[in-house]
């Protein structure tokens, strides 16, 4: 009987075995239906498993401190049992059991060097930053995380506390830049007003094209004074002021007027895309269009003469159609047409010519500003304009037209040498 089962199970092994040679089944699953479903839930489990592991590593120290469980031999102190504690996680304060242990030789509870690490809010502060310069208010951070796993320390009040310590350290950063190691060649100077409060921004342009966030001033208007005092602290960091810069600033005559008092060699390229809108404010709809690109047209020719020329022809027709907006458009004029009395190549003079650079960095801090709804006296402006420029510097892109920048450079280096040739 036994022989043959053992005979008829040969036989259908024999026959299986041909079945699996001969046939191939193909399985296709919707992988990316799948993954798509169980995305967030991945996340959780993730998520779930970073805290197992922070749990397991300070398993580990106990077992090697008081031995392995249940038994009482071995280690220099013993378990004694486990309370709530937290250890900081993905930007918050997670939740976790603390095991606890006690020494055989005192008798007092010892310390867990991997429980005191793993509380060590290093990126806390750093996370804090990014979520907020992210558009992330403090009245919404802890529904932003929370969901992802059970914490605690991301309240409003908690994360704004760290957003102010995190904040004073990006204004203090800011400050004390050392200038003198940069290398500049072309300073962008402009305003930001928030909270009844005008601060002035500083950014500039090494050899290399890189553009770097100087520093700001607050004041309460955006006037000489203050942006003297700017200019000063940019000096006592390392700019030098013997030095011949290109300075590139809005309309404003007390900026103009500050650089030159503190940089007698400095050479000042006004905004042209200001004046064009402030001579637009001076005339009716009619003629605003026609107007305005004339006068584009001359900013946009390439020699210097020419440029001039043509713009002081727009002046004599202004001054039959609109005497203010040819008041306007004169005054200044020179200013507006340094980069193409340096001769600088077409690319990087329109790079240089508006303030554009500026104010794209500036556009960053008004978007994160403007969510504050309520100013408080002290360094509050400064610390945020000085977290969201911090921020923008990070996605700083070289200015358009870098590789040209040893021509500016060299002009400016020349007209130092001639203006001491002069001066001896």
């Amino acid at each position: 009987m036994k022989k043959t089962i053992k005979k008829y199970a040969e036989a259908a092994n024999r026959k299986l075995k041909k079945f699996k040679d001969a046939v191939e089944v193909n399985l296709t699953l919707p992988i990316m239906a799948v993954l798509t479903e169980t995305q967030w839930e991945v996340e959780k489990l993730a998520s779930a498993a970073g805290l197992k592991v922070i749990e397991c590593a300070i398993a580990e120290e106990v077992r090697q401190r008081a031995g392995e469980k249940y038994k009482r031999d071995g280690g220099e102190a013993y378990r004694w049992g486990s309370e709530g504690g937290y250890a900081m996680f993905a930007g918050r304060k997670a939740t976790i059991q603390r095991p606890r242990i006690r020494s055989k030789k005192t008798d007092g509870e010892i310390e867990l060097d991997s429980y005191r690490r793993f509380q060590q809010d290093v990126r806390l502060e750093q996370a804090v930053m990014d979520q907020m310069a992210l558009g992330l208010s403090t009245r919404n951070y802890e529904p932003s995380i929370r969901a992802l796993c059970d914490g605690y320390g991301i309240k409003k009040s908690s994360v704004s506390r760290r957003f102010i310590t995190a904040s004073k350290k990006a204004l203090d950063e800011l400050m004390s830049r050392d200038i003198g190691k940069l290398d500049l060649c072309v300073l962008f100077i402009d305003g930001v007003e928030r909270g009844g409060q005008c601060v002035i921004v500083a950014v500039g342009v090494d050899r290399q094209g890189k553009k770097h966030c100087l520093g700001l001033w607050q004041g309460a208007t955006e006037n000489g004074t203050v942006a003297k005092a700017l200019l000063q602290d940019l000096i006592r960091r390392g700019l030098n002021q013997e030095k011949r810069y290109l300075f590139v600033i809005d309309g404003a005559k007390a900026l103009s007027s500050a650089v030159r008092k503190t940089f007698a060699a400095a050479e000042i390229q006004r905004c042209q895309l200001h004046k064009r809108r402030n001579v637009k404010d001076h005339l009716p709809e009619t003629h605003q269009a026609d107007v305005d690109r004339r006068i584009r047209a001359a900013y946009q020719m390439k020699g210097y003469a020419e440029a001039k020329a043509e713009l002081e022809t727009v002046v004599r027709y202004l001054d039959e159609l609109n005497p203010s907006a040819a008041r306007s458009l004169e005054e200044g004029l020179e200013e507006t047409l340094t980069v193409h009395r340096l001769g600088l190549p077409d690319l990087l003079r329109s790079s240089l010519n508006t303030t554009n650079i500026i104010e794209s960095s500036l556009s960053r801090v008004d978007q994160m500003l403007k969510r504050v709804k309520r100013w408080n006296g002290g360094d509050h402006v400064q610390r945020w304009v000085a977290s969201a420029l911090l921020h923008a510097e990070k996605r700083f892109r070289k200015v358009k037209g870098f590789r040209d920048i040893d021509v500016l450079t060299r002009v400016l280096s020349r007209k130092t040498s001639d203006q001491k040739k002069v001066a001896a």
